[in-house]
């Protein structure tokens, strides 16, 4: 991330290998991230889907934070794609049905998560998928309104800021679909805004 790193440490009295990311305390009050490194934290202790990458433990020491996590090591499905688009139905439907349960079981929590996108969803040792990346999830009580996400997944209902729910997250399931399937996202461009109005037209590329 912008000022996360992350290292691979071994724990010898389980033998078992983590991720530990590390940020500086500094750089997440310069960057006014505390209340979202907090808010992260907070929800992935929360979740416990075999499809979400795991936050085992928490630690700080005077100048840095620390996130243990699970170790997923296969790369992400970005990669995979990048490599091997468009997937055959049979593996898109296996990467979209993870997706599936991982929403199904957050929604469940009252979670909205809001980033959905092949950079965020990694591959373990046995090619299924673990999500990461919490930083625009929250707890939905009934609606939201912040503008938030990647472009190119960006639901109408959030570019339109006419508050947003659970449906965002449904939506952009269906892009990742597309991506899978195609190679590329519906709505292309390398503006934003005529991104926005593509999805609002809801232009599609010609194939």
């Amino acid at each position: 991330g912008t000022f996360g790193r992350v290292k691979l440490v071994y724990h010898g009295a389980t033998d078992k290998t983590y991720a530990l990311k590390t940020m500086h305390k500094s750089e997440v009050v310069a960057h006014s991230q505390v209340t979202n490194v907090l808010n992260e934290k907070s929800l992935m202790m929360l979740c416990n889907h075999p499809f979400v990458l795991r936050l085992m433990a928490t630690y700080q020491d005077e100048g840095e934070l620390y996130m243990l996590l699970e170790l997923a090591l296969g790369g992400e499905l970005f990669s995979l794609l990048a490599k091997r688009a468009p997937l055959s139905d049979k593996d898109a439907r296996f990467y979209a049905s993870q997706v599936v349960s991982i929403f199904n079981y957050m929604h469940g929590l009252k979670v909205i998560y809001r980033d959905l996108k092949p950079e965020n969803l990694l591959l373990d040792e046995f090619g299924y998928l673990k999500m990461v990346d919490f930083g625009f999830a929250k707890i939905l009580h009934d609606r939201t309104w912040t503008l938030c996400g990647t472009p190119e997944y960006l639901a109408p209902e959030i570019i339109l800021n006419k508050g947003h729910g659970y449906g965002a997250d449904w939506w952009c399931v269906g892009i990742l679909c597309f991506e899978c399937l195609t190679g590329g996202t519906p709505f292309v461009s390398n503006d934003p805004m005529q991104i926005y109005q593509k999805v609002l037209k809801g232009a599609t590329p010609t194939h």
